[in-house]
């Protein structure tokens, strides 16, 4: 699996995650792309396996979001220095797909 870094604040407005009882609003900055998932650092943990969804919210005229479903697949880190979270897009629809292979990108991460 590739990685690569969104290209600067352009190319997304913000990112929110959410599993049941928690919601997270991420930077673009905070966010790595992935072919099929992503990467975040979150200050809370989160258990493998917890279904969660994402959506991207673009900058375009429209602001038009993007949403997927996804699997947590790795959560390293501790309370101190927060946690890096790993997740797969499950069920990825081919508008999301088609969405999120026009983001611009920069070289691999």
């Amino acid at each position: 699996m590739s990685a690569r870094k969104v290209a600067g604040p352009g190319s997304f407005n913000e990112v929110t995650v959410q599993a049941r009882q928690t919601q997270l609003l991420l930077s673009p900055e905070a966010v790595l792309i992935r072919k099929n998932g992503i990467e975040f650092r979150s200050p809370k943990p989160f258990p493998t396996w917890t279904e969660m969804t994402l959506t991207l919210q673009t900058p375009a005229e429209d602001e038009a979001l993007v949403n997927c479903t996804g699997v947590v697949v790795g959560c390293n880190g501790n309370r101190h220095s927060g946690y890096a979270i790993s997740m797969v897009f499950t069920g990825l629809t081919p508008q999301a797909e088609a969405q999120l292979a026009t983001l611009p990108y920069s070289a691999l991460a």
